[in-house]
C-alpha cells in the first residue's frame, strides 16, 4: 500500500483530496497546520469508509519543526510516495499597502512550505523510482489578481519550482505536475463571492467542486498518469 501526505488536508479542497486518495486505497496522512481536530475529523471519516488515515500537525513555514515532523513520519519499507502541497492561505491587501508581514506569512506557508516538506521526501522516492509530486497552485499564480500580490507570487513560484523539479527527476520515476484551480466551492469563497458575481466570473456559470479537484489529483496520483510530468492543469471552469 502506497502513503500519502496531503499538506492543508483539513481545509474544503485538501480533505476531499484526502477522502479520494484513502478511497483509491493509499494510506493518508492528513496534514494539518494547527488545529488538529479539523484534521482527525477528516481522518474519522477515511476510517468510517473503510480507509486508512492519520492525522498529523506542523507549522510549515517552520523549517526545524517540519523537518523533525517528516523524519518521524519517515519508514523505509513503506515510504511516502505521493505528497500533494496542498496548504496555502490568502491575507490579501493592494501591494502599496501591503506589511512585511503579510507578504512573508503568505509566501512562507505556500512556497517555502513546499520546499521545506518536499526537499527530505525526494529521495526516498528516488530510491523507490516511483513518486507522485502534487502541487495545487491557483489561477491567480497563472492570471494574477488584484489585492493578491502576495499569493499570486505564492502560487506563480511553485508553478516555476514545478518545472524544474519535474526535469530534474523525470528519468527516476517520480512524477511533478501543478494544479491550477479557479473559484471552488468552500467557505472562504462563499463568503467572497455572491452567486451572481461567480456566474459573470465563470463561463460555466457555477463554482468548481472540491471533488472535482480531487479527482484530478486522483488521476495524477495514480499509474494512469505515468506519461505526465512538469504540467500546470487549470481547472476553472473556462476562466483561463
Amino acid at each position: 500500500m502506497k502513503r500519502a501526505l496531503v499538506t492543508g488536508g483539513s481545509g474544503a479542497i485538501g480533505a476531499a483530496i484526502c477522502e479520494r486518495l484513502a478511497a483509491d486505497g493509499l494510506e493518508v496522512l492528513v496534514h494539518a497546520n494547527s488545529g488538529i481536530a479539523r484534521a482527525e475529523a477528516v481522518v474519522a471519516r477515511i476510517q468510517a469508509a473503510g480507509g486508512i488515515a492519520r492525522a498529523v500537525c506542523f507549522d510549515l513555514s517552520d523549517f526545524a519543526a517540519t523537518d523533525q515532523a517528516i523524519a518521524e513520519l519517515m519508514d523505509e519499507a513503506h515510504p511516502i510516495q505521493v505528497l500533494v502541497n496542498n496548504a496555502g492561505i490568502h491575507d490579501d491587501a493592494p501591494l502599496a499597502g501591503m506589511s512585511a508581514e503579510r507578504w512573508h506569512r503568505v509566501v512562507d506557508i505556500s512556497l517555502n512550505g513546499f520546499y521545506h516538506v518536499t526537499q527530505p521526501l525526494l529521495l526516498p522516492m528516488i530510491r523507490t523510482r516511483w513518486g507522485r509530486i502534487i502541487n495545487i497552485s491557483s489561477i491567480a499564480g497563472v492570471m494574477g489578481n488584484r489585492g493578491q500580490v502576495n499569493y499570486a507570487a505564492a502560487k506563480a513560484g511553485l508553478i516555476g519550482a514545478t518545472k524544474a523539479l519535474a526535469q530534474e527527476c523525470a528519468s527516476r520515476g517520480v512524477l511533478v505536475n501543478a494544479i491550477a484551480p479557479g473559484i471552488i466551492e468552500s467557505p472562504m469563497i462563499e463568503s467572497a463571492f455572491t452567486p451572481e458575481q461567480i456566474r459573470q466570473l465563470v463561463p460555466m456559470a457555477r463554482a468548481g467542486k472540491p471533488e472535482e479537484v480531487a479527482d484530478l489529483v486522483a488521476f495524477l496520483a495514480s499509474d494512469r498518469a505515468a506519461y505526465i510530468t512538469g504540467q500546470v492543469i487549470g481547472i476553472n471552469g473556462g476562466m483561463a
